[in-house]
């Protein structure tokens, strides 16, 4: 009769005891943020510590929840960031095609170019891009600030874009050439479909990019009602440090629920992963 003994490894138990415990530390460090959100925005009295209400109430929901306060910044959000991840995916799209399946001498330098891309501060830029925006009466323009987000997002979409690409197999593409199919077709009909997944992941990158960038829209939208809910929320911040946190609480939850249900509603249409079994014979 044998007897198999199975022991853990002595070399590997501390170090999954202190990754357990990292995880932890970062799992608090982001839960307790949260948990005062949630409890400031139903607490009258809110302050900076985290506090069961005395008396819970809607009273801070209900002073936020109205079209000015609320609404307007979220539709702006929302056109902003919408359209700016529409824009950026169709671009890196189109851009990122050739550089997965054609090699030529300036695939390298045309990616180093875009790795370097990301790498620009926005805040370096800005000047020269608002003397921009102004020569070309942009300024206060919805549709100009999605352009520069675009713009400023595009680098790191091609670069995810091109990776997702790289993982939809060229036989499939030469089989539709093959029954006459240019390549615009075979991109549209054959390539997207397949890596709705990763195209999906990537317009979640950029929209929720979009709709947190303060900087910007502070920047190059001037009007009060084009102003997206990343530049309003800063109106709860008063005058000599006075700050309404309640409502500050309420309106950040407010905030938080599109992106949320974005990406529930992404990852149950175009979610799961690649599956390219049996697509290609073997």
């Amino acid at each position: 009769m044998s007897r198999t003994l199975s022991l853990a490894s002595p070399s590997k138990t501390p170090s999954r005891i202190l990754s357990t415990i990292a995880l932890v530390v970062l799992g608090l460090a982001f839960l307790l943020p949260f948990l005062w959100l949630v409890l400031a925005a139903f607490d009258p009295a809110a302050t900076l510590t985290a506090r069961v209400p005395d008396s819970p109430s809607m009273e801070n929901m209900t002073k936020v929840a109205n079209a000015d306060t609320t609404g307007m910044p979220l539709l702006n959000s929302a056109i902003l960031s919408f359209g700016t991840a529409l824009l950026t995916v169709i671009a890196a799209v189109l851009a990122a095609y050739p550089l997965s399946r054609y090699s030529t001498r300036f695939n390298r330098g045309f990616l180093n170019a875009v790795l370097f891309g990301t790498c620009l501060p926005i805040t370096a830029m800005m000047v020269p891009v608002y003397g921009l925006f102004v020569r070309l009466k942009l300024l206060d323009s919805m549709w100009g600030t999605i352009a520069f987000l675009a713009a400023t997002s595009l680098p790191m979409a091609i670069y995810m874009t091109k990776n997702f690409m790289d993982s939809v197999p060229i036989s499939l593409e030469e089989a539709a050439w093959v029954d006459g199919a240019t390549a615009m077709k075979t991109l549209r009909t054959v390539v997207i479909p397949l890596m709705r997944p990763g195209i999906a992941v990537v317009f979640i990158f950029v929209f929720v990019g979009a709709w947190g960038n303060f900087f910007v829209p502070f920047i190059l939208l001037l009007s009060p009602e084009k102003q997206p809910a990343a530049v309003s929320i800063f109106g709860f911040f008063g005058q000599y440090g006075a700050v309404a946190y309640g409502q500050l609480a309420a309106f950040s939850l407010l905030y938080a629920i599109p992106v949320l249900v974005l990406y529930v509603f992404v990852q149950r249409v175009l979610g799961g992963g690649f599956n390219l079994a049996g697509a290609v014979k073997g």
